[in-house]
């Protein structure tokens, strides 16, 4: 195991693939392989299950049935997405995500564990990249909840994302995408509605000073609205300054 690594996850190669995983996953990527890429095997999986997002995402059973995993191949988004596609720079952000994941997860912020990624070579210092995390069953994302719920179900989705942005502030840790696709929702072991963060590459440590409360706090914001206009969640003025309240709360 390289020392760079989280404990319990190791580095190999498979042909010209470049693979990080947890080591209990290592010998169902290697099989996985056999397909060409990891995306590919979990595209052909007669069982998966597609996921939104940016491209298709699929939840997949990996070889040997060792994990229920989620499987998504690295797209770029804005203005330029269409023109760079899945082509990164090498090393991509994938190092930076396992190593955010598992920051994350031991301050006790919810986000999916993530298994690990495979990187293949495109041309000299570029590659793609494909990224798995443990599926997190029976979830949802915030948006599902804005467009189709009852008032009472969304406020219950509202203060679960309220304690995932408090367990964000707490640490410093200011995410740079945090709309409501990005907050993924899950029945608690209790009862009520548990909150975990999604898309944690486009997250940076800050100091502790309210600068990522703050950030938090507006993009959240911001992406509700962009809901309420844009797509017509039937969210009411008066439903989105009770969340900007709840938000200015999670600040102190």
């Amino acid at each position: 195991m390289s020392s760079d690594l989280p404990a319990g996850f190791i580095r190999f190669e498979v042909d010209d693939a470049q693979v990080v995983c947890a080591d209990y996953v290592a010998d169902a990527v290697r099989r996985a392989l056999d397909a060409g890429t990891l995306y590919e095997y979990a595209a052909n999986d007669p069982t998966h299950r597609k996921l939104s997002g940016r491209g298709v995402t699929y939840a997949t059973t990996l070889p040997f049935d060792v994990e229920r995993a989620v499987v998504r191949r690295s797209r770029h988004g804005g203005m330029f997405g269409s023109i760079t596609g899945e082509i990164f720079r090498y090393p991509t952000r994938a190092p930076h995500e396992l190593e955010t994941s598992e920051r994350l997860r031991r301050a006790g912020v919810a986000t999916p564990t993530m298994l690990g990624y495979v990187r293949y070579p495109a041309f000299p210092g570029f590659c793609r990249v494909d990224v798995m995390s443990r599926e997190v069953p029976d979830s949802f994302d915030l948006s599902t909840v804005l467009m189709d719920a009852a008032p009472t179900r969304r406020d219950e989705a509202w203060r679960a994302t309220q304690r995932l942005v408090i367990s964000l502030n707490e640490i410093g840790a200011r995410h740079h995408d945090l709309n409501v696709k990005n907050v993924l929702l899950r029945h608690g072991l209790h009862g009520g509605l548990e909150a975990l963060v999604l898309d944690v590459d486009r997250v940076e440590f800050v100091r502790t000073d309210g600068a990522a409360a703050s950030a938090n706090a507006a993009r959240l914001l911001r992406s509700a609205k962009k809901w309420q206009t844009e797509h017509g969640a039937p969210i009411s003025d008066a439903e989105l300054a009770a969340l900007a309240a709840l938000l200015r709360q999670a600040l102190a």
